[in-house]
């Protein structure tokens, strides 16, 4: 993949999206979704999706066919790249997810019951959806869907707990963090681990409600982004960074470059590790690929929030 500058982008497929309304009980009233643009998308195949200010970003591996379209903020690629979830935020605030089929041009709204649902991440087998969603009582919760728009759950909806930033461990299990402990759950939402992260990570770390944990393919591995003791001038944040455990030697590696705040990490079912930095002035993310030993290389020159298929 090699990379793409802002300056490039906007010599591709012109696919800025206005935004219509649209009705959904779900959503209420000032519902939106993104409008697609009539270009036909067929035969066209999507590797990495992202944010770039306030537009969503799809580009081929080859970075020779891309597509854009605003109204929509934290983008989801399928594995098979084909489809894209994103989160829209209608004129009451309340949030919902999204799907767009990128071939035919179609959307669907998860039919979830809730008014705020986001952050929307794909099973490995591209047949489900894990998002976050904020139930009656003002709590944050992890929902669950099938792809057709079927078999929606909360887990755990009755607890005072918070579950934030979920994962897919595989197929059958889905990662949470409460900023104290990482649970896995099943798809019917039962706990069937649950472990301090200082356990697993140490205490130098800080853990936000935003910091995912992601476990490699064969699940001897932790990959995450966490709050550090980096002091880097002219940030006005706590730095934070992309490492990786190694579960069975509890030896944690950094997977981003020193200097750099990372805020966001993804991992595809495939063990690449994407991530979106910054480095001083820090006034421009970009966005990098690694493999499990930290061989990075930068993929575009600006944007935030990647996503990635399998190869």
């Amino acid at each position: 993949m090699t990379k793409i500058s802002g300056k490039i982008i906007s010599l591709f497929i012109p696919f800025f999206a206005t935004v219509s309304s649209c009705n959904n009980d779900n959503a209420g009233e000032g519902s939106k979704k993104a409008v697609l643009d009539t270009i036909s998308l067929s035969n066209k195949s999507f590797a990495l999706a992202y944010q770039d200010g306030n537009k969503i970003v799809a580009t081929s591996i080859d970075t020779m066919k891309q597509i854009s379209f605003g109204g929509a903020t934290e983008p989801a690629i399928s594995p098979d790249g084909n489809k894209l979830a994103y989160t829209v935020q209608d004129t009451a605030g309340h949030k919902s997810i999204w799907v767009a089929d990128m071939e035919n041009k179609s959307q669907l709204q998860l039919q979830v019951n809730g008014a705020n649902h986001y952050d929307a991440i794909w099973s490995p087998d591209g047949t489900a959806l894990a998002f976050s969603i904020i139930n009656e009582k003002n709590i944050n919760k992890v929902g669950l869907i099938k792809t057709d728009n079927t078999g929606y759950t909360m887990f755990d909806g009755a607890s005072s707990t918070n579950f934030y930033a979920p994962t897919w461990k595989n197929e059958k299990e889905i990662v949470a963090q409460d900023l104290i402990n990482l649970y896995i759950f099943d798809l019917t939402g039962k706990v069937i681990d649950k472990k301090p992260i200082e356990t697993l990570i140490g205490k130098q770390f800080n853990i936000a409600n935003t910091n995912r944990f992601f476990y490699s393919k064969d699940g001897q591995k932790l990959i995450f982004n966490a709050g550090n003791s980096d002091k880097l001038p002219g940030l006005n944040a706590q730095a934070q960074a992309v490492y990786v455990l190694d579960l069975t030697s509890k030896k944690v590696e950094r997977i981003s470059a020193d200097g750099m705040n990372v805020p966001y990490v993804f991992l595809t079912a495939d063990d690449r590790i994407f991530y979106s930095g910054s480095e001083k002035p820090f006034t421009q993310s970009k966005i990098y690929v690694s493999d499990l030993k930290g061989n990075s290389k930068l993929v575009v020159d600006k944007g935030t929030n990647p996503t990635g298929t399998l190869k």
